[in-house]
């Protein structure tokens, strides 16, 4: 157990009350009731969660300081304004990564993987379109991106032209939509039958069907190239390089407020981290069962003590096991 957090019980007062993002997505929602329960139980605070989502609840951190805290933020979509309002004091970044292994990229079904793994990176595995038959012409093969409207829909296709996949003898595959990516994967994977394609984690279909990450071979070519070309619209990327994946940041940010005045709050922000394989985990939980983040939270503290234990003081995780 951490003593990182020494004096936590007697410092409660230095809690006091703060407001934290219930974001709308399944890892976030827990991650902001297991911090709520946390922080109220172990340590007396007062915490008040409040709907949010990446864009907007940033923006009402950075210019309302509301709320207090942004538990799980995807810093890529918002990371120019963060980086000045971290700059100027405003946000504050408590920890890069309160989930770890997490990200986007191209996965595999785990049997292509046990049965083929000399094809361990996108590089090598984009040579044997014949390992994919795509269901409408069979000579070619099956890569699967994004439904049309979401970003990942054009980063897929323009990395699709990067790496020559149509020359290569591929089919980029519009799933239609979430449900028809998230089928897609769930039909494969229980006729043990390859896939290939884009998804992310933490999700629950991740952690359900354990899909297999692929590595890159090509190192990450900078932004200018990603941001620059790889992320736009095919006619406004004319000539896309190849590279890896652009990495995804996850912090937990808060406003200056509370680093100023949140005390055990702000050390206990700073020191948890969700291993990103029980947050697959947790998420096939909540799919399963169709759990709330507030149910959800309470599973995991009763299921899970050694992880969220190693995050507490000795006082607090008596006083939140009093309560399980």
């Amino acid at each position: 157990m951490t003593t990182g957090l020494a004096g936590a019980a007697s410092a409660q007062e230095e809690c006091g009350s703060l407001t934290m993002a219930e974001m709308n997505w399944a890892s976030a929602e827990l991650m902001a009731n297991v911090d709520a329960i946390i922080l109220e139980e172990g340590y007396g605070c007062d915490v008040e969660l409040i709907p949010g989502a990446t864009t907007t609840t940033f923006a009402s951190m950075n210019e309302k300081a509301e709320p207090d805290v942004a538990g799980e933020l995807w810093i890529n979509a918002v990371r120019e304004p963060l980086e000045k309002a971290m700059d100027e004091g405003r946000l504050h970044s408590v920890i890069a990564g309160p989930i770890t292994d997490l990200g986007e990229g191209w996965w595999v079904t785990r049997k292509f993987a046990e049965d083929h793994p000399d094809l361990d990176t996108v590089e090598k595995l984009i040579e044997h379109p014949e390992l994919f038959p795509y269901v409408e012409d069979e000579s070619k093969g099956a890569f699967m991106g994004c439904p049309a409207g979401w970003g990942c829909q054009l980063t897929n296709a323009n990395l699709f032209r990067a790496f020559d996949m149509e020359e290569k003898g591929w089919v980029l595959v519009d799933p239609g939509s979430a449900a028809g990516l998230d089928g897609a994967i769930a039909k494969a994977s229980e006729r043990d039958e390859a896939w290939f394609g884009y998804y992310w984690a933490p999700t629950a279909l991740i952690g359900k069907y354990d899909l297999e990450l692929l590595e890159w071979e090509s190192e990450w070519g900078g932004s200018e190239n990603w941001d620059g070309c790889i992320a736009l619209a095919e006619q406004d990327c004319l000539d896309p390089q190849p590279t890896s994946y652009t990495e995804s940041e996850v912090h937990t940010v808060i406003t200056d407020r509370l680093m100023n005045e949140g005390g055990v709050a702000v050390d206990y922000l700073g020191n948890r981290v969700f291993p990103g394989s029980l947050m697959n985990t947790m998420l096939v939980y909540m799919n399963d069962n169709q759990a709330t983040g507030e149910d959800a939270a309470w599973h995991f503290l009763e299921t899970y003590p050694e992880i969220w234990t190693e995050w507490v003081s000795d006082e607090a995780a008596e006083a939140i096991n009093g309560e399980l």
